[in-house]
C-alpha cells in the first residue's frame, strides 16, 4: 500500500486519479481549496472505506499549503501528484491579455508546486523510493508549434524547468522527480471533443509512476509513457 497525495483531486483528472489509486488500496490524501463543496471527491471517499481523506489546500496560498502539511502530520509520502491547475484567465492573446490571469497561473502552476513539495519534502524523505510527479502541458514544450495561450503555456514551461531543478537538487536522495503531460482529456479544461477520458489519462499517468525510477529523474513524459520533446 503506498501513501499518495494529490493536489486537484476534486475534479478531472485528479479525481480519477484519487479514484484508481484508492480502489487498488492505496491511501490517498486528496486536496483541493474546498472540500465542502467537493461532492463528487466526498462520496467517493464514503465510498471507499477510509482509504481517501479531504484535506484543505489552496496551492497559490503558502499558509494553506501550510496548514495540510501540519494536518497530515508525518506520515510518509510515497507519491506527490502536483495536479491543480487553472487556465490563467480568458483572454490571452497578443491583442488583449489577462495580465492578472498570467500572474494567478504562474502562482497555482509554477511556483504552487514548488511549496507543495518544499511542504511536503520530509514526509517524501521518510518514504522507501518516494515519487513526485507533476501534470504539465504540451504547451510548456519549446517544440509547441502555436501561438497564444501565453499564460497557461508559460506557466507549465515554468514548472518543467521548476521540477527539472528539483530533479538535481534531490539526487542521491532516492526521489525520483518527473513531469507528464496528461493527453487532450475530456475534462471541464480540456472540452468534450478532447482525444482521451479522465479514466485514459489517469491509468496511464499511473503506469508512469510505477515504472519511474530514479535514473529518469527530470525527464518530461507523455501520458502513454512516451518522452515528449522539450
Amino acid at each position: 500500500m503506498a501513501n499518495v497525495l494529490i493536489t486537484g483531486a476534486n475534479r478531472g483528472i485528479g479525481l480519477e486519479i484519487t479514484r484508481q489509486y484508492a480502489a487498488d488500496g492505496d491511501r490517498v490524501f486528496a486536496c483541493c481549496r474546498s472540500p465542502g463543496k467537493a461532492d463528487a471527491l466526498n462520496e467517493l471517499a464514503k465510498s471507499l472505506g477510509g482509504r481517501v481523506t479531504l484535506h484543505a489546500m489552496d496551492v497559490s496560498d503558502a499558509g494553506s499549503i501550510a496548514a495540510a502539511a501540519k494536518d497530515i502530520g508525518d506520515t510518509p509520502i510515497d507519491i506527490l501528484i502536483n495536479n491543480a491547475g487553472i487556465i490563467g484567465g480568458k483572454n490571452q492573446s497578443l491583442e488583449n491579455m489577462d495580465f492578472q490571469g498570467w500572474i494567478d497561473a504562474f502562482t497555482v502552476m509554477t511556483v504552487g508546486p514548488f511549496r507543495v513539495v518544499q511542504a511536503f519534502l520530509k514526509n517524501l524523505l521518510a518514504a522507501k523510493a518516494p515519487k513526485i510527479m507533476t501534470v504539465t502541458s504540451q504547451l510548456g514544450a519549446s517544440t509547441w508549434p502555436m501561438g497564444g495561450s501565453y499564460a497557461y503555456g508559460s506557466a507549465k514551461a515554468g514548472v518543467n524547468r521548476v521540477m527539472r531543478s528539483l530533479a538535481i537538487d534531490l539526487k542521491g536522495k532516492n526521489v525520483s522527480v518527473a513531469m507528464i503531460h496528461p493527453g487532450w482529456v475530456r475534462t471541464d479544461m480540456g472540452g468534450q471533443n478532447a482525444d482521451i477520458t479522465p479514466a485514459e489519462s489517469a491509468s496511464g499517468i499511473r503506469k508512469v509512476i510505477a515504472s519511474l525510477t530514479e535514473a529518469q529523474s527530470g525527464s518530461f513524459f507523455k501520458w502513454n509513457g512516451e518522452i515528449h520533446p522539450w
